[in-house]
C-alpha cells in the first residue's frame, strides 16, 4: 500500500540541534525526588505551558498499553500524585496491573523525566482536601462526567453537568464522589533526559537499590 504524506510537511526531515549543558553525575542529587524538584522548579521557571503535564501509561491485564495526559498535583518522598474517576480506563487498568510510567515532556528546554513505578489510590481524607480545593465548576465536572465511558452527545454532557449545577449552586459544598480520588506512583526507577547537539543526549537513571538509589549512565 502506497504511503500518503504531505509533502509539504515531511516529519523525516525535521530536525533540531539541542543546544544546552551537558549533565554530569557528580553534579544530580543522590536522591531522585530531590534532583525531580530542581528540574520541576526550572521548568516552571522556563514558563512553559503547564510544566506539570505528564503522559501517564497503563496497560491492562493482557499487556495491551494506553497513554494519556494528565496534570501531577503533588508529589514528594512517597511519589508523585494525580487525580481521576477510579472507573476510567487508567483507573481500571491500575486495578489490574499496578505498573505504571510517567513522562515529563519538556520539550522547550529540550528535557524529560520518565519515571517508572507501582500505583495505589491516596487515602480518602487526602482526596477530599484536595477535590475542595478544586474551583466550584470542576467538582461539578468530576460527578458529570463517568469517564471514559461512551455517552450519546455533547449535550447530555452539557444536561448532566446542568443538572448538578442547579442541586449544587456556587458556594454551596459539592460531596466527595465515591469513584473519584487520588492515584500515587511510588517510583522504582526515574530517568532524566538532557536533550544535546548530534543527539548526544545525557540520560541518567536512578534505580531503586536496597534503601537508597544507583545512579547510571545510558547511552542516547
Amino acid at each position: 500500500m502506497a504511503c500518503v504524506t504531505d509533502m509539504d510537511l515531511d516529519p523525516s526531515t525535521m530536525r533540531k540541534q539541542y543546544r544546552s549543558e551537558i549533565v554530569l553525575e557528580d553534579g544530580l542529587d543522590e536522591d531522585p525526588m530531590r534532583q525531580f524538584a530542581l528540574w520541576f522548579r526550572q521548568a516552571a521557571d522556563s514558563h512553559l505551558f503547564e510544566p506539570n503535564a505528564m503522559v501517564v501509561s497503563t496497560a491492562d491485564a493482557a499487556g495491551r498499553p494506553s497513554s494519556r495526559t494528565v496534570l501531577l498535583k503533588q508529589f514528594d518522598a512517597r511519589g508523585f500524585v494525580f487525580y481521576t474517576n477510579y472507573g476510567s480506563r487508567k483507573g481500571r487498568e491500575i486495578d489490574a496491573n499496578p505498573q505504571v510510567s510517567l513522562l515529563f515532556p519538556w520539550h522547550p528546554i529540550a528535557r524529560q523525566v520518565i519515571v517508572t513505578g507501582t500505583a495505589a489510590r491516596v487515602g480518602r481524607d487526602e482526596t477530599a482536601a484536595y477535590f475542595r480545593s478544586r474551583p466550584h465548576g470542576s467538582q461539578l465536572g468530576a460527578w458529570a462526567s463517568e469517564q471514559s465511558r461512551v455517552i450519546p452527545s455533547r449535550a447530555e454532557l452539557d444536561r448532566r453537568y446542568a443538572e448538578l449545577a442547579a442541586r449544587y449552586p456556587e458556594g454551596e459544598q459539592v460531596p466527595v464522589p465515591t469513584e473519584w480520588g487520588g492515584i500515587r506512583v511510588a517510583p522504582d526507577e526515574v530517568e532524566f533526559w538532557q536533550g544535546h547537539e548530534n543527539r548526544l543526549h545525557d540520560r541518567l537513571h536512578y534505580v531503586r537499590a536496597g534503601s537508597g538509589w544507583r545512579i547510571e549512565r545510558l547511552c542516547p
